[in-house]
Order: C-alpha cells, then structure tokens, then sequence
C-alpha cells in the first residue's frame, strides 16, 4: 500500500503539478507535504489536500484503494461504492418501462435511508 505522501505525490502527477505547486495552492509552507514522510500530518491539512483532488482522507490515508467520497447518493457495499441515484435509474418497473425522474428520486430516497439504517447497527 501506498504512504499518504506517494498518493499525494501520484495525485499531483495526474493533475500535472508538482508538490511545491500544491504546496502554494493550498497555503502550506515549503516542503510540508514531503514531511509527511516522517509523520502524521495534520487532519485539516489532509482534508484541504482530499478537497482539492475531490478525493477521499482514507484514501489518502491508504486505509481504501477507492479514492471516490461517499455522498448522501452512495453506498459501500462490499467495499464498493454505489452511486444509488445510477442503480435506481438502471432499474425497471415491474412492467418493464422505464423509470421517470419521479420515481428515480423516490427510489435514490429509499435506497439512501435503507443504507443509513443499516450504518447505525
């Protein structure tokens, strides 16, 4: 598994900007991400970095290869995220037409509270 600084280091690459780009984006001083080599870094300057490559802090944390931020519309199941608005718009109705906008959101809701009960046990 990655450390939290190759992730960091693997994002910018994508993103094509170096660490020290990223570094003054972000307001951090100079060198502060390769310090995270050694230790822990701070939790709102985590969160800053997950906010801006629209990733999640466990991801950067190695704790999930799934960089995806689970949303009030996903789920993990099985360690996968479901975009639940996507799976109700998949589905059929019982006579095999197509779901409108209503009823995707009647299901999306459904889903979602479904989900939510099952996290609280």
């Amino acid at each position: 598994m990655f450390s939290t600084f190759e992730k960091i280091k693997e994002l910018c690459k994508k993103k094509g900007i170096s660490l020290n780009q990223l570094e003054d984006k972000l307001g951090f001083s100079q060198n502060y991400i390769y310090s995270m080599k050694k230790g822990n870094p701070k939790v709102e300057n985590l969160q800053k970095i997950a906010d801006y490559f629209g990733v999640s802090t466990d991801y950067l944390l190695g704790r999930t290869n799934n960089p995806k931020i689970a949303t009030d519309e996903t789920a993990i199941v099985n360690g996968q995220v479901i975009d639940l608005r996507k799976a109700a718009a998949n589905t059929m109705l019982f006579d095999g037409k197509p779901l409108n906008d209503d009823d995707i959101d009647f299901i999306t809701a459904v889903l979602t509270a479904h989900f939510k009960n099952k996290q609280k046990d």
